[in-house]
């Protein structure tokens, strides 16, 4: 994009009519229901909130020209995390409690992120260049963060003696989200400013372009509001999810599933697009990046809420989940871990994402 290129008018217009709907259902008081009055409305709320999503990208997009990698994956990243913290805990602390919700859901990012979208970054890449190259440096610091975040949140609170698995007591929360929130406080700071150089790869600084300074901050501001449209429509969008579940009679990680696959449709998109240009190291960044954040920055955000609130949260996953956990960090160690990749490593990435799948729904 130069800096002379027009503003597309889906940028701003399905983020201003995001707010204005909520708004006006809110004021009018129109709700879904089973009718053609509540299907209308539950369309409506889709096509506003995936408009939305898309117009986020591509003001993340142009912050990222301007600012350069890794900062551009990292407001992207952070965007999408605000989305995820805000629809976890207004589901989760609703009026219908979902103790397993921050559970399911971040369970869910890493493996849709880990397996699905690298898979398919990987093999969209390879079908074009054959093979991608990566920082191998870069990839062994976001999954050596990663294995400990993963595991001191999903898996550890089975095995705590305190309080009886699959919760941590309100003592051991707090010291999980403390040093949760260090630990990806300094991932950041070797991302962005000691060790930048591990995150570029050879093609991203070759793409980038002038933006201008109005244009600039007329996408900061319509990001920002984008943002709210899809926190507020979301929770709209969370009674649908509901009644969806029940009329398939859809397992209870359902919800997390819709959620997480919501939340990361705005880096998806990006990171798939990335790929296509031969620019891997930014799909790769934005893939694991969004799964620390969803760790890093979700689980303390909801754990100082049910402390606060006195509510119950359900951290530990079940055996099944966690060989699946394990094999997805073994698989991502060897993909990464060369620095150069191709379609295998990327259909093996897909498969593990399409067993997660079929086991969520056929357990």
């Amino acid at each position: 994009m130069s800096a002379h290129s027009p503003m597309p008018r889906s940028a701003w217009l399905f983020p201003v009519l995001a707010v204005a709907f909520f708004l006006l259902a809110s004021g009018i008081g129109w709700e879904f229901s089973r009718s053609l009055s509540g299907l209308a409305y539950a369309a409506i709320v889709l096509v506003i909130l995936f408009g939305t999503v898309f117009a986020a990208v591509h003001h993340a997009d142009v912050i990222a020209e301007r600012v350069g990698e890794p900062y551009g994956t990292l407001v992207l990243t952070m965007a999408v995390t605000v989305i995820e913290v805000a629809v976890i805990s207004t589901i989760m602390l609703g009026e219908n409690e979902v103790p397993t919700l921050a559970r399911d859901t971040v369970f869910a990012v890493v493996m849709i992120v880990c397996n699905g979208l690298v898979g398919v970054c990987i093999m969209s890449g390879g079908f074009r260049y054959r093979e991608q190259d990566i920082q191998a440096t870069g990839a062994s610091v976001y999954l050596s963060v990663l294995i400990v975040l993963a595991t001191i949140t999903l898996v550890l609170p089975n095995y705590t003696l305190t309080t009886p698995g699959p919760f941590y007591s309100n003592v051991q929360l707090a010291f999980v989200s403390f040093v949760t929130i260090i630990l990806y406080g300094v991932f950041l700071y070797i991302q962005t400013i000691r060790h930048r150089d591990y995150f570029v790869g050879r093609n991203d600084e070759a793409e980038l372009h002038p933006v201008s300074n109005r244009m600039l901050w007329a996408s900061v501001a319509l990001l920002l509001l984008a943002l709210v449209g899809v926190v507020v429509l979301a929770k709209k969008f969370s009674v649908v999810i509901d009644a969806a579940a029940l009329e398939i009679g859809a397992p209870p990680a359902f919800a997390g599933i819709v959620v997480a696959l919501l939340i990361l449709l705005p880096e998806s998109v990006a990171a798939v697009g990335a790929a296509k240009r031969d620019q891997l190291q930014r799909s790769i960044n934005l893939a694991l990046g969004s799964s620390l954040a969803t760790i890093g920055l979700t689980i303390p955000a909801v754990s100082v809420a049910v402390i606060v609130l006195g509510k119950d949260l359900v951290l530990g996953l079940s055996a099944r989940e966690m060989v699946l956990l394990a094999m997805t960090i073994l698989i991502s160690m060897l993909t990464l871990g060369s620095g150069r990749t191709n379609i295998l490593f990327g259909l093996v990435h897909v498969v593990v994402f399409a067993v997660f799948l079929f086991m969520a729904f056929v357990p």
